[in-house]
């Protein structure tokens, strides 16, 4: 995989969380294994990589600020839809 490949990772708790956090993130090897680790617990995935690009200049932990709320809210739209399908 291309070393330059960047990953980043979302979770979102609604009763726990005010707004998705970014749980991992890294490029190459890193990125790599974050992916790894999502099809292992078959989350689903998605190619952004100007989401991927902002996430990533975020902090670990650190809730998204709200310019991103949109595309985020699009982003878990499409895993929920995904995940409705595999069950």
């Amino acid at each position: 995989m291309d070393k330059r490949t960047k990953a980043a990772a979302i979770r979102y708790k609604p009763e726990k969380d005010s707004a998705p956090k970014v749980v991992a993130k890294g490029s190459g090897a890193m990125a790599e294994k974050i992916l790894q680790i999502a099809r292992e617990h078959n989350i689903p995935l998605r190619d952004d990589p100007q989401l991927v690009e902002v996430l990533s200049a975020l902090d670990l932990y650190q809730e998204i600020p709200p310019e991103l709320y949109r595309a985020v809210a699009e982003i878990l739209a499409f895993v929920y839809k995904m995940t409705k399908k595999a069950k």
